[in-house]
């Protein structure tokens, strides 16, 4: 692993768990800043009793984040692993297991360094 392959994985972790660590501290700002504007963030959970899509867009994020919703969790829950499963270029695949959320989450290098363009997520059974 050359030390440019080094640099990306590592900002791609910064910005994986900056989205999370925002989500959890309740921080708008530095929500924002890890995602593209372009977010779209997919959820598969069930709804009234059958599995449903929920859809999120960059502007959401940030204004749950800013209303404080992930700030409900647990600081035991908070725990997080990022895997990141590849990077090619400017693109990038990550893994995300917590105690309430397995996410997979797709990122992009940007002129202003690396966002989160996609996810897609489901609650684990522990956050039932």
């Amino acid at each position: 692993m050359d030390s440019r392959d080094r640099d990306d994985r590592e900002a791609v972790e910064r910005c994986v768990r900056d989205y999370f660590e925002a989500w959890y501290q309740g921080d708008a700002a530095r929500m924002r800043r890890a995602l593209h504007p372009e977010l779209a963030k997919r959820g598969y959970l069930e709804v009234d009793g059958a599995l449903a899509l929920a859809r999120e867009t960059s502007d959401s994020m940030v204004d749950f984040t800013q209303l404080g919703v992930g700030t409900k969790t647990s600081a035991e829950r908070r725990s997080l692993t990022v895997r990141i499963d590849d990077l090619y270029g400017n693109i990038a695949t990550a893994t995300v297991d917590s105690p309430v959320y397995r996410e997979y989450v797709h990122l992009v290098r940007t002129p202003e360094g690396w966002r989160i363009v996609n996810t897609l997520w489901q609650p684990t059974t522990n956050a039932l």
